[in-house]
């Protein structure tokens, strides 16, 4: 096998040249230490000159400048400038953002250093009141998209004005990352713990009991008091090392804030709860000999008169992609089977959150067409299943199995078209098996 070899240098009255062979041929010249040939250097200092002309007029960045940002793969992204901090060091404009990536949703927004912006890219003459105006206007677009996606008033409690007072009181993430468990998690979201935790970048939390600590320390004196090895409450569900615990939030006050807490960095435009007594807890954990360890849990009201079965679902980053959410979501709806009604899920749900009920229905309801051979109705569909008409509905619209005809709707339940969305839906996940679920529903409780 042959090899290329760089030639040795020539000298010619004092000339040395030197030829690097490969596709670019380069050139040296150097004539003794009396001629010093440096057009190329001296253009590139005239564009470093400029260049720190142009930084030093931008610096420090404003909160709303729009730049490149090296991100995690390496790559150049469009960022929005959140909010900065000042370093401590002599330079005044020696700060960190915290940037908004534009290509992408809040929860991978985080601080950066000033290394990993692109200053020539910096846009200047951004007009702030224009741009106000159009992310005002994208803005109700993106709610007036998830109204469209979800067919409910999503965010009803909050106008315009306040969503956006809520953006800016949440566009900071409080805490960079929590310990829980043999897991280290980056948050995502803004959570409010209380005031005496806002010096603090990461908490570690018991994964028992769900208190949280400001130090490793603190933890490990906690977890050799902690006499918890599961949540507290009660077992209502085992299944091979899958085990569903029923939290009382009247019974388990502080369980059920921490949990809020904790679920809060996981999840955008959720309200926090402080008033745990009303609310249900239902935590999945996987369960080995050291303990039973939440994966995930869903929320419901004791009373809900909009029907509501969940309120508010989660699973752990760490336990994500492994069927849980959908377990979760199928749980639900075999606890609304018991109470003998149908339920849907409280509005607004996160972006993944729909994602994983429109598979849910579709799956449920394809299963249920395929083997049915006559007729049926949504009304049936919905007896069956406990899934609510509005979302049986939308769910069949989206898929274009419904035909409206002679004043009602009527289902197109062709066997190919089934078979197609079906694939497309992905695979069920986990099943719940309902003869291992012991349960009582809250109302017969006593």
């Amino acid at each position: 096998m042959g090899s290329i070899d760089t030639p040795p240098p020539t000298t010619e009255n004092g000339l040395t040249t030197t030829t690097c062979n490969g596709n670019n041929k380069q050139q040296q010249t150097q004539i003794g230490d009396e001629l010093d040939i440096s057009a190329p250097a001296f253009e590139k200092t005239t564009e470093n000159e400029a260049s720190k002309k142009r930084k030093a007029g931008v610096l420090p960045l404003e909160v709303g400048t729009r730049v490149m940002c090296r991100w995690r793969d390496g790559k150049y992204h469009p960022v929005k400038v959140i909010e900065r901090r000042k370093l401590h060091s002599s330079d005044p404009d020696d700060y960190e953002y915290y940037v908004h990536y534009t290509e992408f949703n809040r929860r991978l927004d985080e601080w950066v250093k000033l290394e990993q912006l692109d200053l020539d890219s910096v846009e200047t003459d951004v007009d702030e009141k224009v741009e106000d105006k159009a992310t005002s206007l994208k803005m109700t677009r993106h709610q007036k998209r998830k109204i469209d996606e979800t067919h409910v008033e999503g965010h009803e409690e909050l106008d315009a004005a306040s969503l956006r007072e809520h953006e800016e009181f949440t566009k900071v993430k409080n805490i960079a990352t929590i310990e829980l468990g043999r897991y280290e998690i980056e948050t995502w979201y803004f959570s409010p713990f209380p005031p005496e935790y806002n010096d603090s970048l990461k908490l570690y939390f018991c994964e028992f009991c769900l208190n949280f600590m400001k130090r490793k320390e603190q933890l490990q004196r906690h977890m050799r008091k902690c006499d918890l090895k599961h949540p507290p409450g009660d077992e209502i569900y085992r299944s091979g090392t899958l085990s569903m615990f029923e939290v009382d939030g009247k019974k388990n006050k502080v369980y059920g804030q921490n949990l809020c807490y904790l679920a809060k960095l996981f999840l955008d435009h959720k309200t926090l709860y402080y008033d745990v007594d009303l609310f249900l807890f239902y935590v999945l954990c996987e369960c080995d000999d050291r303990g039973c360890h939440m994966v995930g849990y869903f929320s419901k009201e004791k009373h809900s008169e909009e029907s509501y079965n969940l309120a508010c679902i989660l699973t752990l980053p760490p336990y994500q992609r492994k069927g849980y959410g959908k377990f979760l979501i199928a749980f639900s709806y075999e606890l609304s089977k018991k109470e003998g009604k149908v339920g849907t899920p409280e509005r607004p749900l996160s972006d993944l959150g729909m994602l994983s009920y429109r598979g849910y229905w579709t799956r449920v309801l394809l299963d249920i067409l395929k083997k049915h051979k006559s007729n049926i109705s949504i009304k049936e569909l919905s007896d069956m299943t406990a899934i609510k008409a509005d979302d049986i509905l939308s769910t069949l619209q989206s898929l274009d199995l419904i035909q409206y005809r002679k004043g009602q709707h009527a289902i197109c339940a062709d066997p190919k078209v089934l078979d197609r969305h079906l694939k497309a839906a992905g695979r069920g996940g986990l099943e719940v098996d309902v003869s291992k679920l012991i349960w009582t529903p809250y109302k017969e409780q006593g």
